[in-house]
């Protein structure tokens, strides 16, 4: 399968040729992938170098000067970095950006703890005016940049290598729902989603899909809530969305397990696959941990 981040590159590069508006802000990584795009449009496709704070100010003054910038490279550099420009330079200013992370919370764990970025989401989560993208497939990643690179505000879309077998997301930024049941609800984002299905196989529980974590879809959320328990598997920092669901099911019973990437540092490097069941992710663990909480 074609990775999230080629067929962004592919996509973007397309989006250029067709829409003068657009600009891209690299900071190297993926340049080769956008080398062609930037022989035909020099002026709109910026390779800064290793300046990540920088490539967020340029970001925030192409949007002032009318632009539409994509800023791009790993989330751990993209949002944790230069979080005080994404802070300044593209909120406070009132800026709009397409920021696109590659590499996740562990993709490239065997680059170490620099290239690891599991409370990107967290951190977005506590500036106002984000939408914020988890896709779980090449073809929702592509609805979700082509919509995001035509509009005006501030999105976030984090791509991952893994993917799930095929999309699930519907309508961008509505839930789906992949299952009903009685006993409970699973809420999961993004590529863990195959990993979901699997874990709650004969389970009596309410599968809800999200490709967009920011904002919530409360109307779906709480027309399929058929009971308290609800297990939110998130693929960066645990308990993230936590609040968001809480808030989301005010004036009605619930209890919350969040499930997602530990606080504590793995300190091996490892595959991805390893640090995802290290951090209780792959379908095993979530069985155990999903049938647990609905237990007791």
């Amino acid at each position: 399968m074609e990775t999230m981040r080629e067929r962004f590159a592919a996509v973007t590069a397309g989006l250029l040729d067709a829409d003068p508006r657009l600009a891209v802000v690299l900071a190297d990584i993926s340049g080769d992938l956008f080398e062609p795009a930037r022989r035909r449009h020099p002026n709109r496709v910026i390779h800064l170098g290793i300046r990540e704070q920088l490539l967020i100010s340029v970001a925030g003054g192409l949007s002032l000067a009318g632009m539409r910038p994509v800023a791009h490279t790993f989330a751990s550099f993209l949002v944790e970095r230069p979080f005080e420009q994404i802070k300044l330079d593209l909120g406070h200013q009132g800026a709009g950006a397409v920021l696109v992370s590659a590499g996740a919370s562990y993709d490239y764990a065997d680059n170490g703890r620099t290239h690891q970025a599991p409370g990107d989401v967290a951190l977005l989560a506590t500036l106002p005016g984000w939408t914020v993208h988890v896709p779980g497939h090449p073809d929702e990643a592509e609805r979700q940049l082509r919509a995001a690179a035509a509009g005006h505000g501030l999105v976030y879309i984090r791509l991952s290598t893994a993917a799930n077998a095929v999309p699930l997301d519907g309508m961008t930024g509505k839930l789906t729902v992949l299952r009903t049941g009685r006993r409970g609800t699973v809420l999961v984002a993004g590529p863990l989603a195959d990993e979901v299905i699997d874990a709650t196989l004969g389970f009596d529980v309410t599968v809800l899909y999200a490709a967009t974590i920011r904002p919530l879809d409360v109307a779906t959320l709480r027309e399929t809530l058929h009971a308290p328990d609800v297990v939110l598997v998130e693929p960066y920092l645990a308990g993230t969305s936590v609040p968001a669901v809480s808030e989301a099911l005010s004036g009605r019973p619930h209890r919350i397990l969040g499930l997602g990437v530990g606080c504590q540092e793995l300190r091996h490097y490892g595959t991805a696959a390893e640090h995802q069941a290290a951090h209780g992710l792959d379908a095993r663990s979530l069985r155990g941990a999903i049938g647990q909480f609905l237990a007791r």
